[in-house]
This record gives C-alpha cells, sequence and structure tokens, in this order.
C-alpha cells in the first residue's frame, strides 16, 4: 500500500459537483492498494499516518502528529499511486490491486483511522472525484508499506 499524505489546512471532495467529505486543519491520504497487500499493510500505513510527526509545535518544530492536534483525515483511494512509468509514455497499473480487494483494504483503513479517534471523510471508491487540497508548508510525504515489509 502507498499513502501520499498532504498536511492541510482544509480539503473537500466532490462526486458530479456535489461535495460528499470536507475537513479542516489535517491531513489528506490518497490511498493506493498494490496486488498483495494485506490487512497488515493498512494497520502499518495508518499507524504512520495517525501519528506522523509533521504539524509544529511552539517553536516550530514538526513535532506534533494529526492526534496531537486533532486534527481530521480525508482519505481518498488513489489506484494511480500504483502507476508503473518506466516504459513508453502511458502508465501501467498492473500493481493496483483488483477493485474489490483494494475497496476492501480501503474501507478498512477508514475504520483504524477511525478507532484511533480522528475525525475522518473519504471520498467515493471508483468514482471520479474532484479533490480540492489547501497543502500547508507545503507538507507532503510519501509512505509505502512495502518499506516495513521488504520483499521476500
Amino acid at each position: 500500500m502507498k499513502a501520499l499524505v498532504q498536511r492541510v489546512s482544509q480539503a473537500s471532495v466532490a462526486v458530479a459537483g456535489e461535495e460528499v467529505g470536507r475537513i479542516g486543519l489535517g491531513l489528506v491520504v490518497l490511498l493506493g492498494v498494490a496486488k498483495g497487500d494485506t490487512e497488515k499493510d493498512a494497520q502499518y500505513l495508518m499507524a504512520k499516518v495517525v501519528n506522523l510527526r509533521i504539524f509544529n509545535d511552539a517553536a516550530g518544530k514538526f513535532n506534533l502528529s494529526a492526534l496531537d492536534v486533532r486534527g481530521a483525515l480525508l482519505l481518498v483511494s488513489q489506484f494511480t499511486l500504483l502507476a508503473d512509468t518506466r516504459r513508453g509514455r502511458r502508465p501501467g497499473f498492473e500493481e493496483a490491486a483488483p477493485p474489490d480487494q483494494a475497496e476492501k483494504l480501503f474501507e478498512y483503513s477508514v475504520g483504524l483511522a477511525r478507532r484511533a479517534g480522528l475525525e475522518v471523510a473519504t471520498g467515493l471508491f471508483q468514482q471520479h472525484m474532484q479533490v480540492e487540497i489547501h497543502n500547508d508548508g507545503p507538507v507532503t510525504i510519501m509512505l509505502d508499506s512495502r518499506d516495513k515489509f521488504p520483499a521476500a
């Protein structure tokens, strides 16, 4: 699983012109599920996301997490994070999980974030979405569950 995490002052997501999710201060998490990913990958990534210290403390240092600042999460499924661009000009998505597997792990990840105590908004799975992001900083961090679980 891959997560592109952006610290935001606010963000929203709309489908067909209708807003389906909005947050204030917090994190936008674009989440891509790869073939072979499991609940263990989701647990690793969500623990990283909710505890990632990328909010400023009183001294202006990255010392606070979304939990510390009572931030919210906007989780959006994003299979394009699994794009393979090594050949040609059109990305390939062979590494992306099939939609049924991806949706289950996406929903599982949403549940983990909620159980951590954060307000969570989401996009709609397998829908064309318009995401408005007010990236604060800008601060953008890429996380990959395979960083913890290297290929054997």
